[in-house]
């Protein structure tokens, strides 16, 4: 006799579950939201880092050698440039040894780009 006063019924645990769902989803997205914000910082200090570390060795290369780099691949192989061509292309146009180089990074990531001058 005292089981017909008691609740049986589903409601409460199915809403129980429902909140359960929607709070885990909830945590998860703004988890992959904090990791999103965080690789973009990161890669935007790429960038940065890459046009100082390429006016450096520009700059070094013609006080020391007395001219401009001839290309990109002189500036690894003497200077020690090192860079993410997965994520970075530069271009890089020499126009004389006394003359300084046209110097342009693509991110192809974020498909921007940023012009040393």
């Amino acid at each position: 006799m005292a089981n017909r006063f008691e609740n049986n019924s589903i409601l409460p645990k199915l809403r129980s579950n429902i909140m359960y769902i929607v709070l885990c989803t909830v945590l998860i997205t703004l988890f992959l939201y904090g990791i999103n914000m965080f690789s973009e910082s990161t890669l935007s200090y790429q960038e940065d880092s890459l046009v100082l570390a390429l006016q450096k060795d520009i700059a070094q290369c013609y006080a020391i050698e007395g001219f401009y780099p001839p290309d990109l691949d002189y500036l690894k192989d003497h200077y020690g440039l090192v860079y993410d061509s997965d994520i970075f292309y530069i271009d890089y146009t020499a126009f004389g040894s006394n003359m300084y180089p046209d110097v342009t990074i693509l991110n192809k990531s974020k498909k921007t780009a940023t012009t040393i001058r």
